[in-house]
């Protein structure tokens, strides 16, 4: 009874003074009834750091569903339509991903269930895991089909009969030994080398899959970008020159920078070649041609609060027809980026070399007559 009094008490009171206020402003006159007008917002001005350079520093991600072609059919700047629908696809595709998982279902069958990529035949992770991006990406204000600018079609430029054969070259000598023969053989994602895709990069880009989440940190004579995946770190000295000629191709390039303005401008030579080689880490293949003169020009310059504006030009005379250039929005974060422990608890890649062999020994014992005849 007494919490029932309390309540009621409360309510009655909240009653009255509600009452009490509408009264009151009811009373008053028009103009005191207008809300006050907040007052004007300041224009956001880039932060500098202590000597005067735009501060780049703090976590950002790149996620988004645009993808570095143009698909066909669609133009370089979307509709408001256009993204609504491109959204809602996704939107809709993971809502229906997330649906909770047959607790009763079965095994995968003998041999595999036919899923690919990471689900590695046997099925992998759920949607739970996987942040690969919701939203097309904006750019000075305009929605993108696709990161790539120039050439006007969006698409990368044609190869050179040099670049042709280098692309052939390199797919022909990874055929010439089974997938699974030796730990060279499969991809630097899976050997936790490199990044999935090309979020290392140079150029650095969204894997459409997780962790697309970079920290930026930054002195008066360098800048470091940490990637999440696979916890790349690319140290970038700002010592304004170009990059060394010479015979060492580290692991992302060798990469020097220099400030143009408020735009720092990165230039990267002499990536290494098993990166251009790779499929995974070379833009879905689109530098497996690639020469030992490819440039990656990039800019990175801050386009408001929120967003930091990178660009990139890839530059190969021998192997493409063209320059080829893109823009990326990278939008602020405030989630904290974890270590990627690849190789820790890393049972992968020698349970997969260890089942071929096993694999390898069963198919010899087996009798002539049993044993899978070799394709023609």
């Amino acid at each position: 009874m007494r919490v029932e009094l309390l309540i009621t008490g409360a309510v009655l009171l909240s009653v009255v003074s509600s009452s009490t206020r509408a009264t009151a402003q009811a009373a008053a006159s028009p103009a005191q009834r207008t809300a006050p007008t907040a007052s004007p917002r300041a224009p956001w001005t880039a932060p500098r750091t202590p000597d005067g350079r735009p501060d780049l520093q703090g976590n950002w991600s790149n996620a988004t569903l645009t993808t570095l072609q143009r698909p066909a059919g669609l133009p370089l700047v979307l509709s408001n339509e256009q993204v609504a629908r491109l959204e809602k696809v996704r939107a809709d595709s993971s809502d229906k991903l997330d649906q909770a998982s047959d607790p009763n279902r079965t095994a995968p069958p003998l041999g595999g269930d036919g899923s690919t990529g990471a689900a590695g035949n046997v099925g992998g992770y759920n949607n739970f895991w996987i942040d690969a991006g919701d939203r097309v990406a904006r750019v000075n204000g305009e929605f993108r089909s696709s990161f790539i600018t120039d050439p006007p079609n969006g698409l990368v430029p044609p190869l050179t009969p040099a670049g042709r054969a280098r692309q052939i070259a390199r797919v022909t000598r990874q055929r010439q030994f089974g997938e699974y023969d030796n730990p060279e053989n499969r991809p630097l994602a899976e050997r936790c080398i490199m990044s999935f895709g090309s979020n290392a990069g140079p150029p650095m880009l969204p894997n459409y899959f997780y962790n697309n989440n970079y920290t930026i940190v930054q002195t008066r004579d360098h800048v470091m970008i940490m990637t999440e995946m696979v916890h790349d770190a690319r140290i970038i000295p700002l010592s304004g020159t170009a990059p060394r000629t010479g015979t060492a191709r580290p692991w992302m390039g060798e990469s020097v920078g220099r400030w143009v303005g408020d735009t720092l401008v990165v230039e990267t030579a002499h990536i290494r070649p098993e990166q251009l080689a790779s499929g995974t880490t070379s833009m879905g293949g689109a530098l497996m041609g690639a020469s030992d003169s490819l440039r990656v020009v990039e800019r990175f310059s801050r386009a408001d609060e929120f967003t930091m504006l990178y660009r990139f030009t890839i530059d190969d005379p021998s192997t493409y027809t063209q320059p080829w250039s893109g823009e990326v929005p990278f939008l602020a974060m405030d989630d904290l980026l974890y270590e990627y422990a690849c190789h820790e608890g890393n049972y992968a890649l020698s349970n997969i070399l260890s089942g071929a062999r096993a694999a390898e020994r069963e198919a010899a014992a087996r009798p002539a007559a049993t044993k899978p005849k070799p394709n023609p």
